[in-house]
């Protein structure tokens, strides 16, 4: 057993690159987390999409609970992309999800396929934004909290 493994099993924490928000947990690399909030979104998309018809609160619950948990279960050197992602993931999964589902019909014209799938996108941008700053309020809290400490040099004080 090396000497970092013994210190991490002894402090019970993982090296700060390693960490989750929780210093215990390990975090999750950048491909996970992304997979996760992109999962999620998407499910929410598709319950909202094929129970009303439009985005509502399962889409909202679904996309803020998964980019959040992503920016919290990643690891810390991996923050940029889950902090980044919300806006990239509505734009992403709705227009995929509105175009799976069998919209548009085969019989409109291009202005009306692009209303199709522009309209669910409009109004879903209010949701994204709020998402959005959460996510890069909580991915800036892990910088600020989550720092390597330095040692202080002899002969400072």
């Amino acid at each position: 057993m090396t000497a970092d493994a013994t210190r991490r099993r002894t402090a019970g924490q993982w090296p700060m690159p390693d960490r989750s928000v929780l210093a215990s947990v390990l975090g999750v690399p950048t491909w996970a987390a992304v997979g996760l909030a992109a999962g999620s979104t998407a499910l929410g998309v598709c319950v909202d999409l094929l129970r009303i018809g439009s985005l509502g609160a399962v889409f909202t619950v679904c996309h803020v609970a998964g980019c959040l948990l992503a920016v919290a279960w990643v690891r810390r050197d991996g923050l940029f992309w889950p902090v980044t992602m919300p806006p990239l993931l509505v734009a992403v999964a709705v227009p995929v999800v509105v175009l799976a589902a069998g919209s548009p019909r085969p019989g409109l014209g291009f202005a009306e396929r692009l209303l199709v799938i522009g309209a669910p996108l409009v109004n879903a941008f209010p949701i994204m934004a709020w998402t959005t700053g959460l996510a890069l309020a909580a991915g800036l809290f892990r910088l600020l909290t989550q720092r390597q400490r330095q040692p202080a040099l002899a002969g400072e004080g």
